[in-house]
């Protein structure tokens, strides 16, 4: 998905400050952005009525640091890297399941949500990759889509 190039290290820098700045927003609205406690609920998307969607540039940024080799692909509701309820790629996870807490302030939720999202846009924009905003279910089962 990401070749070894010089573009594609900028890029994946880019994806992770895009990360880190998320994390420092989360971390500094402790308050609104609620505490999770680790249960894996939410990554049953069926079950838990909730939708996960992802971005390109995120998918890249799994890819090269899982290798491309690692992609699972998604067969039932629940996502394919919770393993014993447990986020097997946590420090690589998508930006929708760093923001999304059960008992966070739904307002922030949206707001930080909008902000990520013209985040990634611009990195589309930036490095003339397509901007794609798709289901995990979709974009990790590419050739079932469509």
């Amino acid at each position: 998905m990401v070749a070894e190039s010089n573009e594609s290290k900028q890029l994946l820098a880019k994806v992770a400050e895009i990360y880190n700045w998320l994390d420092s927003q989360i971390r500094e609205s402790a308050d609104l952005s609620g505490q999770c406690n680790a249960c894996g609920a939410c990554c049953d998307f069926e079950s838990f009525d909730h939708c996960l969607f992802v971005t390109t540039p995120e998918l890249m940024f799994l890819a090269a640091n899982l290798g491309a080799e690692n992609i699972k692909q998604m067969h039932t509701s629940r996502c394919p890297y919770n393993i014993n309820g447990k986020c097997s790629i946590y420090e690589y996870r998508f930006a929708s399941c760093r923001i999304f807490c059960c008992n966070a302030n739904k307002d922030f939720q949206s707001t930080l949500s909008e902000s990520i999202l013209k985040k990634f846009k611009s990195l589309c924009i930036q490095f003339n990759i397509p901007y794609q905003y798709s289901d995990l279910a979709a974009a990790l089962n590419p050739d079932l889509s469509g």
